[in-house]
């Protein structure tokens, strides 16, 4: 057994098969979620457990290159604008439309319970070497 890290079993197994370029999109619970990705659903009740807990649990196990949000967090959930630029100071902002679109070739999808809008980003898998 586990001790230490993600000790949620899908999750983890998921995150073991992610490879260099593998797409990950981290979610609120209102995102509307493509057909064809793995998804991981941690969402149990409203905000919990919240974006910026799961963000960091996956930042602390993934090698990221690179991140995309929605431009429209900026105004909508400022909370999430700056957790997301201070955990990524490259991070791409596109409209809400393009992350949507582009979530549907995302190797994954996690879930969660969040509950304040456009608290999503789109993590590209880097290496670790």
């Amino acid at each position: 057994m586990k001790k230490a890290g993600i000790l949620n079993r899908g999750l983890s197994g998921a995150l073991a098969e992610l490879g260099h370029g593998d797409e990950v999109l981290v979610c609120d619970a209102g995102m509307p979620i493509p057909r064809g990705p793995g998804v991981v659903d941690l969402a149990f009740r409203a905000g919990v457990p919240s974006f910026a807990e799961v963000l960091d649990g996956l930042l602390a196990e993934l090698v990221v290159e690179g991140a995309t949000a929605a431009r429209e967090v900026r105004d909508a959930n400022p909370a999430a604008a700056a957790l997301l630029g201070d955990r990524f100071p490259g991070l791409e902002l596109v409209p809400h439309a393009e992350v949507k679109a582009r979530s549907a070739g995302a190797r994954l999808v996690v879930r969660t319970g969040e509950a304040r809008p456009y608290a999503n980003v789109l993590l590209r898998c880097g290496v670790f070497f």
